[in-house]
């Protein structure tokens, strides 16, 4: 069986640094130097080749740590048992690849502690191995939570996610779940049985749809019940997709990594409607749309909001002089420099071109003037580096403030429409400045 997930829970959490280097051990040179090509193009991931067990343990001492080994099962001074077990004393996560199928070594091999058994005869193995180094090294950063009475069944999921490369967390009922969600946002994952005391894996699903939606958190029911409704019952209730015990490891995988990459893409498709491509701030709908929910609460709370559009001073002549790669390093730099400066409650967006715009609650005139200021200074004191040369930039910012008797009608067009006509001012008067109203 699996090492429980008391045992694996040595594994990087989302802040620490993460090995990337990738061990090749395989003795077809052709099939070596497309595999490493295929994953340091797609990947930028490097990649190290042995063709032994004695250079592979040179490589390891010399270049570690290993983020994963890729390795055949056939080398000059080793056998199949030697190799697996090679790569696990040295506690390397490990996939093997086969020139041929035999279906007793498969099974033998997949009863190891080893990721994947994959075949490289196939047209599509190297495709399937980039996709795989893929999934793999992004597990790293994502939580799962496994949520069953079962202490043994919760370490069997456990330590098969955590051979994936996921961080794990286990509860041993549907109200420590809950809890365990509440208190860790970054789960994106819960693998969640159905026979459980006090609360049924359909109502769990159900209360934590409440606070999860589907494009945060995937969600996978479990049950070793025959009952034909279950399934339903659980997708409606919220579940993404369904198991039913005993599962094999292979099948378990492939649900998994299907649920995340759906997860992914999705959040893919959000960032491209919501993100600006360049800087990653929120782009102008966005922000529009962020700004007309943020707004009537303030307005109901009688609390004031500060709205501010910024300028990069002279942008042309960035583009003119630099380059136009010069001008979106300098846009970054600055895009950078706002949401650095925001406070945790204040919306930020590109509104187009080289101009920023911001929304700051409960800010009067005076504290708006500084907070900005400070955002002005800080810009001013920034260093892009261009080709051994340093760039330096200037902004000029426009604000205003709203006040109790500000129209509660078109707010957010009236705010933005006189910050931008602040700014115009501000540039009017010389650049490099802030222009506030009240």
């Amino acid at each position: 069986m699996l090492a429980s997930a008391a045992v694996l829970s040595h594994q990087p959490t989302t802040g620490e640094s993460l090995p990337q280097r990738v061990l090749v051990m395989e003795n077809s040179r052709a099939f070596t130097g497309m595999l490493r090509e295929a994953i340091e193009t797609r990947l930028e991931i490097p990649v190290t080749v042995a063709s032994s067990l004695a250079e592979a343990q040179r490589v390891i001492e010399q270049d570690g740590p290993w983020f994963l080994a890729l390795t055949g099962l056939t080398v000059a001074d080793g056998d199949a048992d030697t190799i697996v077990s090679f790569f696990a004393e040295h506690s390397i996560p490990t996939v093997v690849v086969s020139g041929f199928y035999d279906e007793k070594l498969r099974q033998r091999i997949l009863g190891q502690h080893v990721i994947d058994y994959v075949l490289k005869s196939t047209p599509d193995s190297v495709d399937y191995l980039v996709w795989l180094v893929r999934r793999l090294e992004r597990n790293r950063r994502i939580a799962a939570l496994v949520v069953d009475d079962s202490a043994s069944a919760r370490a069997y999921a456990g330590g098969l996610l955590q051979l994936y490369g996921y961080r794990v967390l286990e509860a041993e009922d549907g109200e420590r779940g809950l809890q365990m969600l509440e208190s860790n946002p970054d789960i994106r994952l819960a693998i969640v049985d159905q026979e459980m005391p006090g609360m049924e894996g359909t109502e769990f699903v159900r209360r934590l749809r409440a606070s999860r939606a589907r494009d945060r958190l995937a969600v996978i029911g479990l049950s070793g019940n025959s009952d034909v409704s279950l399934i339903p019952r659980f997708l409606k209730s919220g579940a993404n997709d369904f198991l039913r015990k005993p599962f094999s490891r292979e099948e378990f995988f492939c649900r998994v990594s299907q649920n995340i990459d759906q997860l992914e893409l999705v959040g893919t498709l959000q960032d491209l409607a919501t993100r600006d491509y360049l800087t990653g701030l929120p782009n102008r709908r966005h922000f529009i749309e962020r700004g007309l929910r943020l707004l009537p609460r303030l307005q109901a709370e009688q609390r004031p909001v500060a709205a501010a559009m910024l300028d990069i001073d002279h942008f042309k002549r960035v583009n003119d002089t630099w380059g136009h790669e010069a001008g979106d390093l300098a846009i970054q730099a600055v895009a950078n420099a706002v949401q650095a400066h925001a406070r945790e409650q204040d919306i930020v967006g590109r509104f187009g071109g080289e101009e920023f715009v911001l929304l700051s609650p409960d800010l009067d005139l005076d504290q708006a003037n500084a907070h900005f200021e400070s955002l002005r200074e800080r810009i001013r004191d920034l260093e892009v580096p261009i080709g051994g040369e340093i760039l330096r930039l200037t902004v000029s910012v426009g604000v205003c403030v709203s006040t109790d008797d500000s129209a509660r009608e078109d707010l957010l067009r009236n705010l933005l429409a006189e910050a931008d006509r602040r700014m115009y001012l501000a540039k009017a008067e010389g650049r490099n400045r802030v222009k506030a109203l009240a």
